[in-house]
């Protein structure tokens, strides 16, 4: 049982009602998002999650983009979010525990994890090869788009988001 009321659209404040609105042009309204709406300024910051996810498709793909988010909320433990990416995935075929990754792939998932697991021990060998592959500024923007993936993990987990109607089953 979620710990936190999703806002009621029709006796919600209207700023919370005007971010709900703006925020359905780029995005569908989740239980998650429907909860976070009940501080619009902590709705507003995790919804830079789309500003840092077009930023990132400018140099990944969307499979890889769904890869490392997957990596981090599976690794989470998240139930919303991972079971949000599985649908992602599963949709395109795809199972993730046995697909054959390009090594580009495996490196995105391994630093999602390593940002999950300890982000003080993160083995360098996965910076060597992400300095081969991407800039500093593409990395810098990687590991905040990782961060803002943690804390929405975060924000489902702690409040006992409940699942969303569209991903029972996955």
């Amino acid at each position: 049982m979620a710990y936190i009321s999703m806002i009621d659209y029709e006796t919600a404040s209207p700023e919370a009602r005007a971010a709900h609105d703006e925020h359905k042009k780029i995005g569908k309204i989740t239980n998650m998002k429907k909860t976070l709406l009940n501080s619009v300024p902590a709705f507003n910051a995790l919804m830079e999650w789309y500003t840092l996810r077009d930023e990132a498709a400018k140099f990944l793909t969307p499979l890889e983009i769904n890869f490392f988010c997957y990596a981090i909320s599976s690794e989470n433990d998240c139930l919303i979010c991972s079971t949000f990416f599985r649908k992602i995935l599963r949709d395109e075929n795809i199972d993730f525990n046995n697909f054959s990754f390009t090594d580009r792939q495996q490196l995105l998932i391994s630093y999602g994890r390593g940002l999950v697991k300890n982000p003080h021990e993160i083995d360098p060998d996965i910076f060597t090869r992400l300095k081969e592959l991407f800039t500093q500024e593409q990395i810098v923007l990687l590991t905040a788009f990782g961060a803002i993936m943690i804390a929405t993990n975060l924000i489902n987990s702690a409040l006992k988001v409940e699942l969303d109607g569209n991903l029972i089953g996955y």
